[in-house]
C-alpha cells in the first residue's frame, strides 16, 4: 500500500466526504498535467457564464409582457415591435445559456474521461499485484461489480460536484438576492423558508435511503456473484443435473434484490413526494404575493410573470440539488468499496531498491524452509533442497504432502514463514518479483486460457515473437500440426477459459508459451497430467529437449513421468522422508517404492 494515503472503512466512506474528494482531486487537478488544470478552469468559467445568464433571462421575459400588457404615449406599431424585440433577446438568452452549459460539458468530458481511465488503470493493476491468497477468496462477479459501480460514482463525483453543486448554490443565492432587492424581503424570506425545508427533508430522507442503497448493493453484488460463479462451473452443473438447483439458488438472491431494491423505490417515491409538495407550496406562496401586488397596482403583470419564472427556475436546480446530494451519497457508499480495494495491501511486495535477479547457472535451493497458510496448519517443515544447475530435480509425495506449495513459493506467490529459497544464492526476496518471474517458466496442472485465438494464447509467453518462432514452439509442445486441421489454423478462438479445446489440447498450448518464453528454469506442476498415455510421451520427449542446459523442477503425481530425473524428493507431511535415484529409491522399498508399485498395479488393472 502506498504510504501517506487515507485508508477509508466501508462504514466511514459516506460520512467522510473530506476524504473521498481527497482521494479524487489528484485525478481532477494532477500536478504534472496543467492541461487538465486549465480544462477545468475553462469549464468553470463556461457554467459560471451559464448561470449569469441565466438569471438575466427572466427580465426580458417581463420586459416583453409588460410592453405588450402596457398602455401609454407609445404607438401601437412601437409597442409592438418594442415586445418583439425583447421576446427575441429572451430567445437568445435562453440559447446562450443551453450553448455555455454544452460547452462547459465539451470541455471537461476530456478531464472526466482521462479521470476514469486512470481510476480503471490503477484499480486494474492493483488487482494484479494483490497476493495469491487474495485472489483463491475473491469473488470474481462481485469484484466485477465493486469496479463498475465505484467507477461510475467517481464520474459521477466529478461531474456534479465540480459542475453542478457548487453553480446551482450560486444561482439560487443570485435568484434571492434579485427578488429581495426587485420586488421585497418578504420573497427572500419564503425563498429560505423553502429551500432550508426542501434541503433539510432531503438530506433526512437521503440518511435514511442511503442505507437501503447499499443493502441493495450488496444483494446485487451477491446476485451476480452466483451467476458468475455458477456459469463459470457450467460444465459442472451439467455433469450433476442442477440446472433447476442453480436456477433457484440464483432466484433466492434475485428475491433478496428484489425486497431490497422495492425499498429504495419506495423511499424514492417517498422522496420525490416531499420534495415537491416543499416546493409547491413555496412557489404558491410567492405567486400568491405577486398575486396580490397586482391587483394593489405595486407590480406589474411583468412583475408577475418574472417572479413566476424565477421560482420555476428555483424549482429546477432544487429538484437537481435533490437528485445531484441523493446520487452523491449512493455514490459515495459504491466508491467506498473500490477504494477499500485499492487500500488492499499486498502481502508479497519488493523491497525499495531490490536488484533484478541474475541467473548464471539456475541453482535453486530450499534452505530449512517452513511454511503455514495458517498459523494453525503447516505445510512446509523445514525442507532442505539442492537443485543444482541444469539438473533436473522430481517431488513427490501424496496429495497435501505440500509438493505444489514449494512451487509456489519458487514463484513467489507466498513468502516462506521460515528458512530461505535462493536461485544462484540469492534470497527470493531480496530480488524484484518481475525479474524472478521473467526467469521461470510454469506449465501448470491446469492451464487456463485467454478467450482470444490460439495464436495470442501461444504468444502469451514472448510478446514480441514472430509468427516462426510461435509455430516452432508449438510444434515442440505436438500442438501444431491440430492447430493446421482448424478452419482458421493459428487464428481460431479457444473460448472463455479455453473451453472449445480439450484438457489435452490446452495443456499443449500452455506447454508451447511456456517453451516460447524459454526461460533458464522450468517448473513442471502435473505438465502432463490431463494428457492420454501416447500425447504423454511425446510431451515428455519434447519437455525433455527444452529442458536441456535448464534447471528443472518436477512436481509430479504420476510417476513413470519422474523415472529418469536426476534426483527425486519424496515428501510426506511437509518434510522430506526419501531422496535419491528411481533406481536407488525402488531399491529401498520405502515409500516411494509403496507409490510405486500402486500406480505399476492400478494401470495394469
Amino acid at each position: 500500500m502506498r504510504r501517506g494515503r487515507t485508508t477509508i472503512t466501508t462504514t466511514e466512506m459516506p460520512d467522510n466526504g473530506r476524504a473521498i474528494v481527497a482521494r479524487v482531486w489528484p485525478y481532477l487537478w494532477p500536478a504534472d498535467e496543467p492541461w487538465v488544470k486549465r480544462r477545468v478552469v475553462w469549464s468553470l468559467v463556461a457554467l459560471l457564464a451559464a448561470k449569469l445568464v441565466a438569471v438575466v433571462t427572466p427580465f426580458f421575459f417581463k420586459a416583453a409582457v409588460d410592453a405588450l400588457a402596457g398602455t401609454g404615449d407609445n404607438a401601437d406599431k412601437v409597442l409592438v415591435l418594442g415586445a418583439v424585440g425583447l421576446t427575441v433577446a429572451y430567445g437568445v438568452a435562453r440559447a446562450l445559456n443551453v450553448g455555455f452549459q454544452q460547452l462547459r460539458d465539451v470541455i471537461f468530458a476530456r478531464v472526466g474521461q482521462r479521470a476514469l481511465r486512470k481510476l480503471a488503470l490503477e484499480t486494474f493493476a492493483h488487482i494484479h499485484r494483490l497476493s495469491m491468497r487474495y485472489h483463491i477468496t475473491r469473488r470474481t462477479g462481485g469484484l466485477s461489480r465493486i469496479i463498475e459501480r465505484g467507477v461510475k460514482g467517481v464520474d459521477f463525483l466529478l461531474r456534479f460536484m465540480l459542475l453542478s453543486m457548487g453553480p446551482l448554490i450560486l444561482e439560487l443565492a443570485l435568484v434571492a438576492v434579485i427578488l429581495w432587492l426587485v420586488f421585497d424581503i418578504r420573497y427572500l424570506m419564503v425563498v429560505v423558508v423553502t429551500v432550508a425545508a426542501y434541503v433539510a427533508f432531503t438530506f433526512k430522507v437521503t440518511e435514511w435511503r442511503v442505507k437501503l442503497r447499499k443493502e441493495m448493493n450488496d444483494q446485487d453484488t451477491d446476485a451476480n456473484q452466483k451467476a458468475i460463479d455458477s456459469l463459470l462451473n457450467f460444465e459442472t452443473v451439467k455433469y450433476f443435473g442442477a440446472e433447476s438447483r442453480e436456477a433457484a439458488r440464483y432466484d433466492v438472491a434475485m428475491a433478496a434484490y428484489e425486497n431490497a431494491a422495492l425499498k429504495t423505490a419506495y423511499s424514492l417515491a417517498f422522496l420525490n413526494a416531499g420534495q415537491s409538495v416543499l416546493i409547491t407550496a413555496g412557489l404558491v406562496g410567492v405567486m400568491v404575493m405577486a398575486a396580490m401586488g397586482v391587483q394593489s397596482g405595486a407590480l406589474t403583470v411583468g412583475d408577475f410573470v418574472m417572479v413566476n419564472a424565477y421560482m420555476i427556475q428555483i424549482t429546477m436546480p432544487l429538484n437537481f440539488l435533490g437528485t445531484v446530494y441523493r446520487e452523491i451519497r449512493q455514490a459515495l457508499v459504491d466508491m467506498a468499496e473500490m477504494f477499500t480495494l485499492l487500500d488492499q495491501p499486498p502481502e508479497v511486495t519488493d523491497k525499495p531498491g531490490a536488484p533484478a535477479l541474475k541467473v548464471s547457472g539456475g541453482e535453486v535451493v530450499l534452505d530449512d524452509v517452513y511454511f503455514d497458510y495458517e498459523s494453525a496448519r503447516a505445510i512446509l517443515k523445514g525442507v532442505s533442497i539442492r537443485i543444482g544447475a541444469g539438473q533436473k530435480v522430481a517431488i513427490v509425495g501424496a496429495s497435501g504432502s505440500g509438493k505444489s506449495t514449494i512451487g509456489r513459493l519458487l514463484f513467489r506467490f507466498y513468502d516462506v514463514t521460515g528458512g530461505a529459497l535462493r536461485i544462484d544464492g540469492q534470497d527470493l526476496r531480496d530480488v524484484t518479483q518481475t525479474s524472478l518471474h521473467d526467469a521461470i517458466g510454469v506449465v501448470p496442472q491446469d492451464t487456463v486460457l485467454f478467450n482470444d485465438t490460439i495464436r495470442y494464447n501461444i504468444a502469451y509467453g514472448r510478446a514480441d515473437a514472430t509468427q516462426a518462432e510461435i509455430e516452432a514452439a508449438a510444434k515442440a509442445a505436438q500442438i501444431h500440426d491440430f492447430i493446421l486441421t482448424l478452419p482458421e489454423g493459428y487464428e481460431s478462438k479457444v473460448g472463455e477459459r479455453g473451453l472449445k479445446l480439450s484438457g489435452g489440447e490446452k495443456q499443449r498450448v500452455g506447454i508451447a508459451r511456456t517453451l516460447l518464453k524459454n526461460p533458464p528454469i522450468l517448473l513442471l506442476d502435473e505438465a502432463t497430467s490431463a494428457l492420454d498415455t501416447e500425447t504423454e510421451r511425446d510431451i515428455q520427449s519434447a519437455l525433455a529437449r527444452a529442458g536441456q542446459g535448464r534447471t528443472v523442477l518436477m512436481i509430479a503425481h504420476r510417476l513413470s513421468t519422474i523415472a529418469d530425473a536426476d534426483r527425486i524428493v519424496v515428501l510426506e507431511n511437509g518434510q522430506i522422508v526419501e531422496e535419491g535415484t528411481h533406481t536407488d529409491l525402488i531399491s529401498r522399498n520405502g515409500r516411494y517404492a509403496q507409490l510405486w508399485s500402486r500406480q505399476q498395479a492400478e494401470e495394469a488393472a
